[in-house]
Order: C-alpha cells, then structure tokens, then sequence
C-alpha cells in the first residue's frame, strides 16, 4: 500500500476520545487509553511484543524500520529512532480493518487516533509494508481478543473526507472538488505556502534557493517560454491566487486576466491585485474556463489545473484553449503526470486518500497522451520539460512551513484538516522522489500556414542572478 501511490498503484472528530492538537514535534505520551477506557502508562521498550503490537507484527512483519507503540503498552520496532507511529486507541485499529488498505490507514491519522511523533518522511519508510490488509482467521481472532468484537464494526469517516454528489466532471461538481480542495482558509494557505501563495511546483535553480526565490524562478520561466511582450493578451486558467497574472504584468507589461472556481482565492487575487496597482492591468474572474468568451489571447498559461479536469474532458479541455488562443499564439500546460510503465489508468482510485481527502474526482495523465490530446486540438507541441525533484524539492519545503507553524494551522482549519496537509504533502514529495508521480510542463503553439513564431533554440532559460533580482522586487 502507498499513500504516495499514483492512480494504478495497486474539524472535529468522531472517536469517542477527542485527539487533542498535535505538535509534529512533541515529546511522547505519557497516557494512553485502554479498550475499556482506562488510562495506563505509556508503551515502553519491549523485545518482545505482546498484545496489539503482536497482532501488528503478524501483518506487517517484525522488521519496522520506525517503533510503533500502542494504547495497550506493547511495542515494536527501534529502541533508538526519534520517530515513533502510535496506535492511540482501539478505533485507529478499527478504522485499518474495516477500510483495508491505505484509506483506513489515512482514516485513523486525519481522526487523531493514529499519530506521528517526530519526522513523518521517517514514518513513511513504512509504506512498502503496509499491505491490503486481508486477515487470515488466526489474525481476526487476536484482534477479537485485544479489541473485542463491538471495536471491529464499520464507524464514520473523519469529516474531512469529501462526499461529492453529481455527474462526474459536470460544472456543478468540478465546483464542488475545487471548493473541497481550496475553499479552507487563505490564511492556512498563506502559512503552508509561503508569501507568494504559489500553490505549484517551484523551479529550483539550486537545492538552497529558497521558496520564494523559485517560485518567481517558475513564474519567470513560464513567460519566458510564452514569449509575453508588453501590451500582449494572457489569459491564466486555474489562476490561484494570482501570482502568475500578477508577475506576467509586473515584469512583462502584459494585460492579464485569470480564472478560477474558488471564490476564497478570486478574494484574495483580487486584493493582491490591487495593492500591486495592477486594477487596470489583471482581472480576476470566478469562471470555468469552458465560459470565457472574450478571447482570444496572444497566450494561455494553465499552471497545476489539468489533473481537475479528467481524462473524459481532455479533449473538450484542449479544444477549449485553441480556440481562445490567436494564430501564432502559444500554449504552456503544466501539471502532474503518471509514469507510462504503471499502466492505463488516470482516476485516482475511489477507496484512495488522494481521491477521498485531497483531490475528488483529480486524475493524473501519462505525458505522451498530453502531448497527443495537445495536437489533437490543433496545437504544435515544441518542448516538453519534466520537473519531478523540483516539486520534491517544493513539497518538503511546505511540509516544513506547516509543521513550524502547527499550532497557527489547527487554529485556522482544525487538527484533522490539518493532518491531511501534512500526510498528503510528505507522503506526495517521496512519490516525486522515488518517481511513481512526475510532473511535466509542455509548450505548444498555435502554428499559422506552418509559421509556430518559435526561436531556432530554445532562449527562455532564466539566469540565477536575474530571478534573484525579481524575487527581491517583488
């Protein structure tokens, strides 16, 4: 099982123990909560295990690469390692039987009764040996022996877990999805983010840049390979809250105008906006891009938005964007993708965390059928660039802005929203650093009588010293 798998990879809570607010970098419990609800110290080392934890050890194996420590007292694993995952009650064991494989799993961490104590990325090293969990007759009877046959009944996901209702892709549920995923707090944002609030892939012109500095290094990049000029036309799909438009105006004299489906972000940009003095320059619209009218523009830019938009309506997706691009006006697609050699499947699977907590109804395309869905529209593909370590890179990076600031982000979203920020980001930059999750960008234009506008070479690499130099303007 991997929480970091792609799609063909195999505020309150419910327990009847509200976890309280967890600090990622806390010292170990001291109490914990027995099956009839009793306190009784916490787990202490044991080589040998008893009770859940030689339940765990029948499934898992003796081998933990971290320890793992239960209500009960038992324990598994290291003596020595700072990073422990701890069963806190009866209900996470509950949640991992009755939902087998990685949703229970990531049940029991979003509810508080499965926790991390120290590095999560050390935690996730035990991804390669959580299995489907399918009890053999001999496991089931232990578990009815340590939980008790009333603890193995199915119980009510966290309230994180999103329930969208609607046909598939229709507008009416692609609102709902982006409203799940981006609707929480702009302020939670702001914290996991950084102040660009850039929710995307940075490009890293070296592993200490900084955030800042190489999110601008993106921004950069991509108009660079659009070729804006002062007074052209740019139209951003999945704007954000408008760092692209925003930048595109700033140091390319553009006329922008951004859309999105997220009413929280349209706010923000729109205030951004303003205090940028940029009124006369950037509009920011909540609109599905499939009612822009107004076209058509000298570029598109549609950064981390198409893994919305399914494999169903790619081809209305890319069709869509031709026709709001000018002859000879070009194309920038930037977004995750899956490996060719994992299989055919785009959705991500329906029983998944991804699918349940992060992003209902996202799918992840391999990067040859983007291509060809690109050229099926009209477009010329010219280049296409993979930035896997970059995101690896962006990914760790907020995962610290979050665990730094963890108080401020419960207060904001509570704990169990919370929670799924902080497994979903470490367990997606170990995905892009092992390779099960890529991401690419590819440019394309939109040749006129065989004419693509494009240099004989490519000429849109920023230097290092000159995004220093915007990243410091901004």
């Amino acid at each position: 099982m991997r929480l970091d798998q792609h799609p063909n990879s195999a505020e309150s809570s419910n327990s009847e123990m509200a976890p309280s607010v967890v600090d990622p970098t806390a010292e170990p419990p001291t109490r914990t909560v027995a099956p009839d609800g009793a306190t009784r110290p916490a787990p202490a080392p044991s080589a040998r295990p008893f009770g859940i934890a030689a339940a765990i050890v029948k499934v898992i194996g003796a081998d933990s690469p971290v320890a793992i420590e239960c209500y009960d007292g038992s324990r598994i694993g290291r003596d020595d390692g700072s990073t422990a995952l701890i069963v806190r009650s009866p209900k996470a064991l509950q949640y991992a039987v009755t939902a087998p494989g990685e949703l229970g799993i990531a049940r029991a961490y979003v509810s508080g009764e499965l926790d991390v104590r120290g590095n999560i990325f050390d935690a996730l090293a035990l991804r390669e040996q959580l299995p489907e969990v399918r009890l053999r007759p001999s496991e089931w009877l232990d578990l009815v022996r340590n939980l008790g046959l009333q603890n193995l009944r199915p119980i009510e996901p966290p309230p994180e877990e999103a329930r969208l209702r609607g046909r598939r892709h229709s507008k009416a549920r692609d609102a709902s999805a982006i409203a799940h995923h981006y609707d929480v707090s702009n302020d939670f944002y702001r914290i996991v983010l950084g102040p660009s609030m850039t929710y995307s892939c940075a490009v890293w012109p070296t592993p200490d840049a900084g955030l800042e500095t190489a999110q601008a290094t993106k921004y950069e990049l991509v108009c660079r390979k659009l070729g804006l000029e002062p007074g052209m036309r740019l139209l951003d799909v999945g704007c954000g809250w408008g760092g692209m438009v925003i930048h595109a105006a700033q140091h390319h004299g553009v006329q922008a105008v951004g859309v999105t489906l997220s009413r929280r972000q349209a706010e923000w940009a729109q205030r951004a906006v303003h205090e940028a003095g940029l009124d006369r320059r950037v509009e920011i619209r909540v609109l599905d891009y499939r009612d822009v009218r107004d076209g058509p523009f000298d570029a598109v830019s549609s950064i981390g938005m198409f893994e919305h938009v399914g494999a169903a309506k790619l081809d209305e997706y890319f069709s869509a964007l031709f026709g709001l691009v000018r002859p000879g006006g070009r194309l920038l697609n930037h977004g995750i993708s899956r490996p060719a050699n994992r299989g055919g499947r785009a959705r991500f699977f329906r029983r998944g965390f991804i699918d349940r907590y992060v992003f209902p109804d996202g799918e992840l395309h391999e990067v040859g059928s983007v291509v060809s869905r690109i050229q099926k529209a009209g477009f010329e593909a010219r280049h296409v660039e993979g930035l896997r370590e970059h995101y690896a890179l962006t990914l760790r990076q907020w995962v610290r802005n979050l665990e730094q600031s963890w108080p401020d982000a419960v207060a904001e979203v509570g704990e169990g929203r919370a929670r799924v920020w902080r497994l979903y980001m470490a367990a997606s930059a170990v995905g892009f650093e092992d390779g099960t999750i890529q991401i690419h960008q590819v440019l394309a234009t939109r040749a006129e009588q065989g004419a693509s506008g494009m240099p004989l070479r490519p000429d849109f690499e920023p230097s290092h010293n000159a995004m220093r130099a915007v990243t410091f303007a901004r």
